[in-house]
């Protein structure tokens, strides 16, 4: 028989509670408010342009639709929860979207004359935002994330921005390295926290002063919903962040929040067999002699996988790799089946694309970016596997 004082999970003298919850446990319950008899557990979205105010209302309530909302103010509470369990000091800005994020850190923080170094492999709309912050007098440096090549470029710096894993290439960068070094030197430190999600790295942990991530991918998973945060423990960070966010007007809206939080609950659950089918494709992948440079932080092999293990709890749910030439992957492409062509990634179903598509990224023409969902893992294998076949027919 168990003892009063003993939980019979975690045994005697070992602390027992909300602080101590898994993932799993912990985004099922994130964010959500206290009991009430007869409601919801999580309240439907508030659709509020303005809120009443008495003439003696005290003004840091709700005011009006751009400043706050209820629904975000759950989601963002969910968001700090998972970003840095049991560290209230923790404050979440939700925008409309990813890009709504970035662009709100960077050109908050940034003025006439700063230094800020980027890396040079980041998502590819970070070059437009290069160009605006160079016609605002930033002086931007970049260097690619692996080998923590953006430490040369740190002196002087004011912002340092990272992504780890960068998208597409999927190098990985030791966050409390650069970090550290930057802080040195007196710089900001935000990683772009997408492919990973709080699940699978945790920035604020590591160090960094601001984590940053577009909702609209895996953490939402569903393809439905655009939107993205910053989170920080500084209330001076978080103040200028979400003082941008009322100037420009990139607010997220309340259905948008909404179903971002109700997503939270499956994000483990997701996230891990995400992660695993990732890892059962970049095996089959490696085996094939027409397949190039196949990169996923979790093989063993890849070159980021030291530093992965070292941060990262899970290696997210994207493989790369090159086939021959442009010809052979648009016949792989659409020789798959259960995996669609997109271009986003983290959602319950598979998609892939070659990227070079678009132009921006450094890629050979035969480079594919393939994101896994959730189906049945041998089931991905196989038809990745039957498309490599008739793509390599002609």
């Amino acid at each position: 028989m168990t003892a009063p004082d003993e939980h019979p999970l975690t045994g005697p003298g070992l602390d027992y509670g909300p602080a101590n919850d898994a993932d799993g446990t912990r985004v099922v319950r994130a964010g959500l408010p206290a009991d009430e008899p007869y409601e919801p557990p999580l309240p439907g979205p508030v659709f509020a342009a303005h809120y009443h105010l008495p003439d003696d209302a005290a003004l840091d309530g709700y005011v009006y639709g751009r400043d706050a909302n209820p629904t975000w103010s759950r989601l963002e509470r969910a968001l700090a929860e998972l970003e840095t369990p049991g560290d209230p000091d923790t404050e979440v800005i939700s925008f409309s979207s990813g890009m709504g994020a970035i662009s709100a850190v960077l050109l908050s923080r940034l003025r006439p004359g700063d230094v800020a170094v980027l890396p040079a492999d980041g998502y590819n709309l970070l070059a437009a935002l290069r160009t605006r912050l160079e016609e605002h007098g930033v002086r931007v440096r970049t260097a690619p994330t692996a080998a923590d090549a953006q430490l040369a470029e740190l002196s002087g710096a004011k912002l340092l921005w990272l992504e780890t894993p960068c998208n597409p290439s999927l190098d990985v960068c030791d966050i409390a390295r650069l970090a550290d070094a930057a802080h040195a030197e007196g710089a900001l430190v935000a990683v772009d926290n997408t492919l990973a999600t709080p699940l699978g790295q945790r920035p604020l942990h590591l160090g960094a002063d601001l984590s940053v991530a577009s909702g609209t991918k895996g953490l939402t998973g569903h393809g439905d919903v655009l939107l993205g945060y910053v989170a920080c423990r500084d209330p001076e960070l978080a103040g200028s962040v979400r003082a941008w966010r009322k100037t420009v007007g990139a607010i997220p809206g309340p259905m948008e929040t909404w179903l971002a939080h109700r997503s939270l609950a499956t994000l483990e659950l997701r996230a891990r067999r995400q992660a695993g089918n990732a890892l059962a494709l970049a095996e089959a992948l490696t085996a094939r002699p027409e397949v190039r440079d196949v990169r996923h932080p979790g093989l063993p092999g890849d070159p980021a996988h030291a530093t992965a293990v070292r941060q990262m709890t899970r290696y997210g749910c994207l493989v790369s790799f090159t086939l021959p030439d442009r010809a052979h992957a648009e016949r792989f492409l659409a020789a798959l089946r259960l995996v669609g062509q997109a271009t986003s990634f983290g959602g319950v179903r598979s998609t892939a694309e070659r990227r070079a598509r678009w132009g921006g990224d450094e890629v050979p023409e035969g480079f594919i970016r393939l994101s896994a969902g959730v189906e049945d893992a041998a089931d991905l294998v196989t038809d990745v596997r039957h498309a490599l076949d008739v793509a390599a027919g002609g």
